[in-house]
């Protein structure tokens, strides 16, 4: 639980960074995905600072992913929203509503339950039918991606947001399926495919739309489906009759989540990088100072 939330804080500080370093590379023309888009952000030094902090966090994940079942460590890392939260009003000064400092209350009181009540990682092997099933997935994130980005602008954001958010999930499930080095299982190119093409997505939504809706779309697509998959396919399971409890703890920390998700909006800055306001559409006074 520990690893699962040390992995929550740097994806929360990841995000805004990363969010920085997609606005402010060169944008491309055309409103489908942008691939050469990623080459150009990782020009800038805060999309590769987030990049840092993302594979620190990612070390972090696989251990959580080995040790909980899926359902807590997919809330744990909804919740970088609400660590995002904090450091944007402690360090860029910008201001929390009552509803929002509300939320991220509720984030924290919903891992507290899901902590609560979780039971051990389920030990089922997934079936080879799982396997392809997943590669499979990772492939469709990226047609989702295709479909997604001729969209108009304003389901765009959503449509991508998702489909990051399904390629994040793939990742989470692939790594509980991964039983040593074996580049003949169908899985490892389910995880490369899957995260590569949810980094893509991700990247050309923090650009091209409604980073607030893209983020909520990503808080869904990486929670529910494979929370679902580690309990009906792997056999994560609560302790004996707090199942409930589990529920209503997931429920309520994906939906303090789903409140906070403006954060994935990152500041305004001038050409000096200092920070002179909150994100576009935020609603947040000026920073100060």
């Amino acid at each position: 639980m520990i690893c699962a939330l040390a992995s929550s804080v740097c994806f929360g500080a990841a995000s805004v960074l990363q969010a920085m370093g997609a606005r402010a590379a060169t944008p491309g023309t055309g409103g489908g995905v942008d691939v050469a888009l990623m080459g150009r952000a990782l020009r800038q030094w805060r999309y590769l600072a987030g990049l840092a902090l993302d594979g620190t966090g990612f070390v972090l994940q696989i251990v959580a992913l080995r040790t909980l079942p899926i359902y807590v460590v997919g809330a744990a890392l909804a919740a970088s929203l609400a660590v995002t939260a904090v450091i944007a009003s402690r360090l860029l000064r910008v201001r929390l509503s009552r509803v929002e400092w509300t939320a991220v209350a509720v984030v924290c009181a919903g891992l507290a339950l899901l902590a609560l009540a979780a039971g051990k990682e389920g030990h089922r092997e997934g079936s080879d039918a799982l396997r392809w099933a997943l590669l499979a997935a990772a492939v469709g994130v990226l047609l989702l991606g295709v479909v997604g980005g001729r969209l108009p602008q304003r389901p765009r954001a959503l449509v991508l947001g998702l489909g990051a958010g399904f390629g994040f999930g793939v990742v989470e499930v692939a790594v509980r399926l991964i039983d040593g080095i074996d580049f003949a299982d169908p899985v490892w190119y389910a995880l490369l495919v899957g995260g590569g093409a949810a980094f893509l997505l991700l990247t050309s939504a923090l650009q091209r739309g409604s980073v607030t809706t893209a983020t909520a779309g990503a808080v869904l697509g990486e929670t529910i489906g494979p929370a679902i998959i580690g309990v009906v396919w792997l056999g994560d399971r609560t302790r004996e009759g707090l199942g409930w409890l589990a529920v209503t703890g997931f429920a309520i920390a994906v939906a303090g989540s789903l409140t906070l998700a403006r954060f994935g909006e990152p500041p305004e800055v001038d050409e000096t990088g200092r920070v002179v306001a909150a994100g576009a559409g935020t609603g947040a006074g000026p920073a100060k100072g």
